[in-house]
């Protein structure tokens, strides 16, 4: 008897369970049906079962959106990273590039000596140290008496003077400058003025202005700016032909006798690091 029981209420239970499914699934599919007016009752069981979605979805919505946003900020975070290490790199070999260019530079003007000077072997040397004290007197050089280089030799930088050789050791030299401010030595120089020349002596450098002086010159004589200014030969020193420099400027002396000449140089003493000795073949 209790058995019999037992199972019509299972049966009364699987036949309501079926009923409700069956009513809540009817209720979704007719709420679904566009174009129709829902009851009050449909109504009402739409808006509870899509408030009960945005309750339950929202949470995993915000995580998902947390979790893509991260993702996303750590993608462009790398990017910025691999974008970074790419200009650090590009400013590298830039910087190379430039230091490249200008030894480059310096080379073709080691290369670019006047071949008349046949007397003489080019031994071509670095640039090892430069006193800040006397940036402008002496430079050292890394050949010396190993090399044949002797006191007196002759310094350019392409086919341009830039001093001579005043002291040496087994491996290294000491260069003093033409834009030294101690210099006793006075250049004989000779400018070349149409078809001829007229001869000087290169006294002194002044370093507000970057310019030579050039006296001896007489005033009845025309120079005209950007006349080339070379080395005369004469004193057993420098040979002749080698460039100092360039015309830019004309006055006279204290006394209105004789023409004071300025001349550049078109060598950059501050920024020097090959140059050329001139070593005299015996």
């Amino acid at each position: 008897m209790y058995r019999k029981k037992q199972k019509e209420k299972r049966k009364k239970i699987i036949i309501i369970s079926i009923l409700v499914v069956s009513l809540i699934i009817g209720i979704i599919v007719n709420i679904a049906i566009p174009n129709r007016n829902l009851t009050i009752f449909e109504k009402t069981i739409k808006d509870s079962i899509l408030t009960v979605q945005k309750v339950v979805s929202f949470p995993i919505d915000f995580i998902v959106n947390k979790v893509n946003t991260n993702k996303e900020k750590n993608e462009m975070y790398e990017k910025y990273k691999e974008l970074e290490e790419q200009v650090k790199e590009n400013e590298k070999y830039k910087i190379e590039n430039e230091e490249l260019k200008k030894q480059l530079e310096d080379m073709k003007e080691l290369l670019d000596i006047n071949e008349t000077i046949t007397d003489y072997t080019y031994v071509n040397a670095n640039v090892i140290n430069r006193n800040l004290d006397y940036w402008s007197d002496t430079i050292t050089i890394n050949k010396g008496e190993y090399d044949g280089i002797t006191k007196d030799m002759p310094v350019v930088i392409g086919n341009n003077l830039i001093g001579k050789i005043i002291s040496t050791t087994t491996f290294n030299s000491t260069v003093r400058l033409i834009t030294a401010t101690d210099v006793v030595d006075k250049i004989s120089i000779k400018i070349k003025n149409k078809d001829t020349y007229v001869y000087g002596i290169l006294n002194g450098y002044n370093k507000e202005n970057n310019t030579y002086t050039i006296e001896g010159i007489s005033q009845t004589i025309k120079i005209e700016n950007g006349s080339i200014v070379t080395t005369t030969g004469m004193g057993d020193i420098f040979p002749a032909g080698i460039v100092i420099g360039k015309i830019t400027g004309i006055n006279t002396d204290n006394f209105d006798l004789s023409n004071v000449l300025e001349m550049q140089s078109d060598v950059n003493f501050d920024n020097i690091n090959y140059v050329t000795v001139l070593r005299r073949n015996i």
